[in-house]
């Protein structure tokens, strides 16, 4: 599962208010492209993509996605069309809309119905990139049976802070002032009870997935963190996308 429905005001200077920042390009293809290739590589193509503001634009990338990988044969007299040379990933994309306001509790809530009910499910933010082992988080979250795991990593002091006693997250700080902690790299793994839980409820629409659900599971001792000492980057700023664009253009792409 995706969270793609936010409105990326800090990267305002690239998106211009007519963008989604997951459709913002690194190299050529959306930031959420080179996401979701991630993890198509490592064997999940199930796409689950929660949209919200100038969610269209997501919904008409991938009604037109074979088309954009291919040449086109146009017969102007019966309006067949024929895709040549196509290239195209083996993924299964759900878009759905779960509201342009929605917070990202409530976008998780709304799309339950997609969720297997005894299953784990991967989630992240579109608009992350990392090299993290997703075979190995998704064992260290089977093997502790709690029902969150979250992949913490050590970047610029900026984020989150995560308080922990061995691999368990004790308690969830939001934003400190400065650290040199683990913080959330938004790579996470949920049971569908997690959900069910900590998302649910009147108040899941005003409700951000890092404030309460997972300060309450910190305190109920059902947050684990998965230490990822790779790759890393998000976002957030002209300055982030500027950097990703200079890596994706290496020899070797620190994502891939």
């Amino acid at each position: 599962m995706l969270l793609c429905g936010g409105q990326g005001t800090r990267i305002g200077e690239v998106t211009q208010g007519v963008l989604p920042k997951p459709l913002v390009p690194v190299d050529g293809r959306p930031i959420l492209w080179h996401i979701m290739d991630s993890f198509a590589r490592q064997g999940h193509r199930d796409f689950v993509v929660c949209v919200g503001h100038l969610g269209e634009r997501i919904k008409d990338y991938f009604f037109h996605y074979r088309m954009r990988g291919a040449d086109i044969r146009v017969d102007t007299a019966t309006g067949a069309v024929e895709l040549i040379g196509e290239q195209h990933d083996d993924w299964s994309v759900l878009v759905t809309d779960t509201g342009a306001e929605t917070m990202t509790a409530g976008r998780i809530s709304r799309v339950t119905r997609y969720l297997d009910d005894d299953a784990p499910f991967f989630l992240t933010y579109g608009d992350g990139l990392s090299d993290v082992n997703l075979s190995a988080l998704l064992d260290f979250h089977r093997a502790h049976g709690k029902l969150a795991t979250i992949t913490g990593v050590i970047p610029p002091g900026r984020f989150g802070e995560l308080h922990l006693e061995g691999d368990q997250i004790t308690r969830m700080m939001e934003k400190p002032d400065q650290s040199d902690r683990y913080i959330n790299g938004g790579f996470m793994v949920l049971e569908r009870a997690f959900v069910d839980r900590y998302c649910a409820g009147p108040l899941a629409d005003e409700t951000m997935l890092e404030r309460a659900p997972l300060e309450q599971a910190a305190a109920d001792g059902e947050l684990m963190m998965y230490r990822h000492q790779g790759f890393w980057q998000c976002m957030d700023t002209m300055r982030d996308w500027e950097l990703l664009n200079r890596l994706a253009k290496q020899a070797d792409v620190p994502w891939r």
